[in-house]
């Protein structure tokens, strides 16, 4: 599958109603021609814009300056928070070096997912009641179901103890919700995709429909879900389906590209290696006023991962980069461990090199190493003409999931044994010219650095595999503590939410 963003307004279903007394010598007029929750869902155009709205909350991934990718690239070992200095983001900031605390993590990566399940809960509830279609109806369902599992399996993955709310809730309720065990989180996330999956097409048109959910999607999710809870047996079933044969094409049309630079191409989306993508516009008019609040609908990976003052000398063939902020600079340990290897210029731009050559200049940011992410470089063939700020308005899509990714889950799912784990790791060396290597552990676990690096899922592999404490220890990292984050100081106020230990 592959995940567009959908670009409508937010709706008056979203809104939290706060209620205040008042006297009964106020007049009271009832709304008319207003889309209020009481009223909304009256229609199959209604209930599509609904999903919309449930699908908005997914560009988490790459949209506004807390977003996903670069949050977690900058805790790894491939990347430091960069940026223009050390205040510069104090949440990134105080990941990166695991100063983190219940006052710096910003809200959103607790809120904006629960924005999220709370649209899929109310559109949950009220789709029995709309007069459409029992088909559509029914795939309208399995997409926000799909949608909530995703939601919760990033809560608890970040989080770990997490409330689990699976219905609208009153207002005078919300502040007595407590925190369910992760186990049920994760049966949850499970009884969700597996309830959708068979209301899910097996494929999407990406011409009319781009963007939503397939069964593919689902399924690849699931599989996930389940390695990360040691499930490997399960894991490996789900994600047998979805790869298919190693290097060929798969029950979903799912196939590796030739050319794995081609990944990175701004106009090839929806390409056949995306299962879930995350669409952006150049076309929303994003600017600083609502910018990550939601309305805004551009890649902010571009503008942040890119050189400050960036220029070409004169006749130089060096790219023609655009300008940006400098975060998520490359460490020398990924770039050494990339040094030689097929994937290097595609993930790494040398602007040392690029210096040192009087090809282009630069000006150093906070932790600059000379080593920027080359696969959501900003260009300046890509800058927005359009409305709003230009710098926020960038066009590049982004993988949440692809294929390589689920080849080398699936292979570690198998416990990095065997034939078929042999030949996942082997489709996606051979796909950049690389020979065979012996299965293993710790060979996939390289793969996977090299492969996906820059992409958000390095923190997430050093984590779960148990391994961040060593590698991790130099920024700080502390076993027991670090595994996941704090839960925000305004989410605890007022509440029985009860704070992640050792914080």
């Amino acid at each position: 599958m592959k995940i567009k963003k959908f670009k409508l307004p937010l709706y008056g279903f979203i809104m939290l109603l706060i209620a205040v007394s008042c006297d009964e010598s106020y007049l009271e007029v009832e709304p008319k021609g207003t889309a209020l929750e009481d009223n909304y869902y009256q229609n199959e155009a209604e209930a599509y814009s609904g999903l919309i709205a449930v699908y908005d909350i997914i560009g988490k991934q790459s949209k506004g300056f807390d977003n996903m990718i670069a949050w977690f690239n900058a805790g790894s070992d491939d990347h430091y928070a960069g940026g223009g200095g050390a205040t510069d983001g104090a949440g990134i900031q105080s990941f990166s070096n695991y100063t983190l605390s219940p006052t710096t993590i910003p809200t959103s990566y607790w809120n904006e997912f629960y924005q999220g399940i709370f649209r899929a809960n109310v559109l949950l509830s009220k789709l029995p009641g709309v007069p459409m279609d029992d088909n559509l109806k029914d795939r309208f369902a399995a997409e926000a179901k799909s949608l909530r599992a995703y939601y919760y399996f990033e809560l608890v993955r970040m989080f770990k103890n997490v409330p689990l709310i699976t219905a609208p809730i009153p207002a005078s309720d919300i502040y007595n919700i407590v925190q369910s065990a992760p186990e049920d989180v994760y049966a949850q996330i499970e009884t969700d995709l597996s309830d959708a999956m068979p209301n899910l097409p097996l494929t999407v048109d990406p011409s009319t429909e781009g963007g939503r959910l397939s069964r593919g999607a689902a399924q690849a999710l699931l599989g996930k879900v389940y390695l990360y809870q040691g499930k490997n047996a399960q894991a490996a079933t789900e994600l047998a389906d979805v790869n298919g044969t190693p290097g060929g094409t798969s029950m979903y049309g799912y196939k590796l590209l030739d050319n794995f630079n081609d990944l990175w191409e701004t106009d090839n989306i929806y390409n056949t290696e995306a299962i879930i993508e995350i669409a952006h516009t150049d076309q929303s008019n994003a600017d600083w006023g609502f910018w990550g609040s939601g309305a805004d609908e551009g890649n902010s990976l571009n503008v942040m991962v890119g050189p400050r003052s960036y220029s070409r000398t004169a006749g130089s063939s060096a790219p023609d980069y655009a300008s940006g902020w400098s975060f998520n600079v490359i460490t020398p340990s990924l770039y050494n461990a990339l040094s030689g290897d097929p994937r290097f210029e595609a993930t790494i731009a040398d602007l040392s090199a690029l210096q040192n050559a009087n090809e282009a200049d630069y000006v150093p940011g906070y932790q600059d190493t000379g080593y920027f992410l080359n696969k959501f470089m900003p260009l300046n063939s890509e800058v927005s003409t359009g409305g709003g700020a230009s710098v926020l308005n960038y066009r590049q899509h982004v993988y949440a999931i692809r294929l390589a990714d689920t080849y080398l889950m699936e292979a570690e799912a198998l416990n990095g044994t065997g034939a078929r784990a042999q030949a996942l790791l082997d489709a996606v060396r051979a796909r950049v010219g690389l020979s065979s290597v012996p299965v293993s552990m710790d060979a996939i676990m390289a793969e996977r650095r090299l492969e996906l690096a820059g992409e958000g899922h390095r923190w997430f592999d050093l984590v779960r595999t148990g391994r961040a404490a060593t590698v991790l220890s130099s920024r700080g990292f502390t076993a027991g503590k670090n595994e996941i984050l704090p839960i925000p100081l305004a989410e605890l106020e007022n509440t029985q939410i009860i704070q992640n230990p050792n914080y």
